[in-house]
């Protein structure tokens, strides 16, 4: 966890998914890179050299809460890197992860606009973000606000998918989204800035400087975006969007190897909707302290506060706060035995809202203790947790997780995995005045995973089946003469993820392949807002000063509502990109996204707003000149 150790159809120029690209083509696209990488990667593997390519074969930290390689992690866990966030350099945190392996994005539109996250197929109150081991949500509504977070502030985005309640507690049922912020490693001061702009009257400026000196690591980084945004609905106004965030990181080493740090992010901006606007403030602070207390355990303690804060102010005049905070104590102790490790802890979190709404309660507490323990029986390895949360609110709930992992000769892992998670009701769902239903228990999840990973020094690939069945899920419904929510819904989600890629000479290839099948057990209907098919793919060659790269995404349809009647049309979108290093440490971006201007909305209006789609933005450039880049 830590860097040390929602018509039928869209307009007429999108035609359903199938028409442009059918199924059977999505599916055997990555089969085809596949066969490709794999026999390319045993042929150079003959006289490959001794050190693996790790931009290939990523250490992670979320998967495990210790440094892991990813075909050591016996976990589905997808990477994007510094490299791949520079090249591309997204307006968006949703822009980075949409078509990710087992990665599904709603959206009311672009530019800052309401963003969901589905880690497979599960809802986006069902995925834990977290920057740098600090977690920042809504408590009101239960998920993320990922709209209002800055790229350019991280370094690093590793992807979990599968449940991770044993580590992270309520809600990791999807999985975990770890946003990680850039740690001065190298000696000296390292500064950069990066002006540049583009369509839709969009203006970014982001300046860092970063390093090292004796044994203190630093980073200080600002960034403002402003743009006029796009309509979000046909014949409507542009919407607005804009963005000031400031980044301070501090650390020192001792001598002895005890470590003392703090980090502190706050981002804050208005964002324009139909019928009205916000302002909004995204912010995480925490502190901590690492102690290597004998050779073979270390600890380490964090105090950490995070604010997720929105002022609404509709067209009407009417105005509502809804902000939570959430402060967290958490110790965490890492124990080498041997080959083995075990990492064991505690945890204190309490969540407290402030709204104009009176809701019944305003606070909620939760003690958590885990542990797990990481095994190594080469060839086999064996993962094992467990977690027992008891929150002030839904009374106790004990999670688990076990692992098993077998090395199938000296390139591929076979993995399998089984795990339980939980989501926790919201305080809407619980407290709402006239409308929470305090007597909610929290919904409750299993997963079985079946995975294998080929791993060389220039390729690899990743194949995972997996089913989770969900008990228990909230649904808002008419009962007994009241319309609440009541725990009345079951799920089950079956899925396959595909995932590859290959560096030869100056080329670097990727792709990935979702089939999630998230099925209502009770009304046997889809899910709503997510996709069933997703396909990605990335390519990027560096020529002498220049590097150029494409990125293809495309989705099938899917279901605005929970009766599948309203059908939003699949989608293909291609983004080019281009750099220079015009001079020495002075570098020119050119991002061209969207190039077929292609109309599609992954959200809808309610029939009572209207029932409009949600346009995302169409064709759009940016240019940004950067030095220190």
């Amino acid at each position: 966890m830590f860097r040390s150790s929602l018509a039928t159809g869209n307009s007429s120029r999108t035609a359903p998914f199938g028409s442009r690209l059918s199924s059977s083509r999505l599916a055997a696209a990555p089969w085809l890179l596949l066969a490709g990488v794999s026999a390319g990667a045993q042929a150079q593997d003959s006289d490959a050299t001794e050190s693996a390519d790790l931009d290939l074969d990523p250490v992670v930290v979320s998967a495990t809460l210790t440094p892991r390689t990813a075909s050591q992690s016996l976990a589905s866990v997808s990477v994007i890197d510094e490299a791949a966030l520079r090249r591309r350099d997204p307006v968006s945190i949703a822009d980075a992860l949409r078509g990710q392996p087992g990665v599904d994005i709603s959206s009311n539109g672009g530019f800052g606009k309401n963003t969901s996250v589905y880690l497979r197929g599960t809802g986006s109150q069902s995925t834990v973000m977290m920057i740098d081991g600090i977690r920042l949500r809504s408590a009101t509504n239960g998920g993320p606000a990922w709209q209002y977070l800055e790229p350019r502030m991280f370094d690093r985005i590793e992807v979990v998918r599968g449940p991770r309640g044993t580590l992270y507690g309520a809600d990791a049922v999807g999985g975990v989204v770890q946003l990680f912020t850039r740690e001065g490693e190298e000696s000296g001061a390292h500064p950069s800035i990066v002006l540049g702009g583009g369509s839709f009257n969009t203006q970014r400026a982001s300046a860092n400087v970063s390093g090292t000196d004796g044994g203190t690591s630093y980073q200080f980084s600002a960034s403002r975006l402003d743009s006029d945004g796009t309509e979000l609905r046909e014949g409507g106004d542009d919407k607005g969007y804009d963005n000031t965030t400031a980044l301070v990181r501090l650390s020192h080493r001792f001598d002895g190897g005890e470590k003392i740090g703090l980090i502190g992010l706050r981002g804050r901006g208005n964002s324009a909707y139909e019928g009205g606007n916000s302002d909004y403030v995204q912010q995480v602070a925490g502190v901590y302290a690492e102690l290597p207390v004998t050779e073979a355990w270390s600890s380490r303690l964090t105090l950490s506060e995070a604010r997720d804060e929105l002022d609404d102010f509709a067209s009407s005049g009417f105005a509502t706060v809804f902000d939570t905070e959430t402060r967290t104590a958490r110790w965490d102790n890492t124990l080498l035995l041997g080959r083995h490790e075990l990492v064991a802890g505690a945890e204190y979190q309490e969540d407290e809202i402030t709204s104009t709404t009176a809701y019944d309660e305003t606070s909620r507490d939760n003690v958590a203790v885990f542990a797990q323990a990481l095994m190594d029986f080469d060839p086999v390895s064996l993962q094992a947790g467990l977690r027992h949360d008891d929150n002030e609110a839904f009374g106790e709930e004990v999670t688990g997780h076990l692992a098993l992992g077998y090395e199938l000769g000296t390139h591929h892992t076979l993995r399998t995995s089984y795990g339980t998670a939980f989501r926790a009701p919201t305080f809407n769902e619980l407290y709402f005045p006239g409308f929470g239903n305090d007597a909610l228990e929290p919904e409750e999840s299993e997963t079985v995973e079946v995975g294998v990973r080929g791993q060389f020094d220039r390729a690899f690939w990743d194949l995972a089946i997996y089913q989770t069945d969900i008990d228990d899920m909230i649904a808002n419904t008419l009962r007994g003469n009241r319309f609440a929510p009541f725990n009345v819904n079951r799920a089950r989600i079956r899925g396959i993820e595909l995932s590859t890629g290959y560096e030869i000479d100056q080329w670097t290839l990727a792709a990935a392949a979702t089939y999630t099948d998230p099925e209502d057990r009770d009304s046997g209907n889809q899910l709503v807002r997510r996709a069933s098919q997703s396909l990605r793919l990335d390519a990027d060659r560096e020529i002498g000063d220049w590097n150029l790269g494409a990125s293809f995404v495309a989705q099938n349809h899917r279901y605005n509502d929970a009766d599948n009647d309203e059908r939003l049309a699949g989608y293909g979108t291609l983004d080019l990109r281009a750099g220079w290093e015009f001079a020495p440490a002075w570098k020119a971006n050119l991002t061209l996204e969207n190039v077929f201007d292609r109309e599609y909305a992954t959200s809808r209006a309610s029939a009572f707003q209207g029932g409009w789609d949600y346009e995302n933005p169409g064709r759009a450039a940016y240019l940004s000149v950067g030095l220190g880049l």
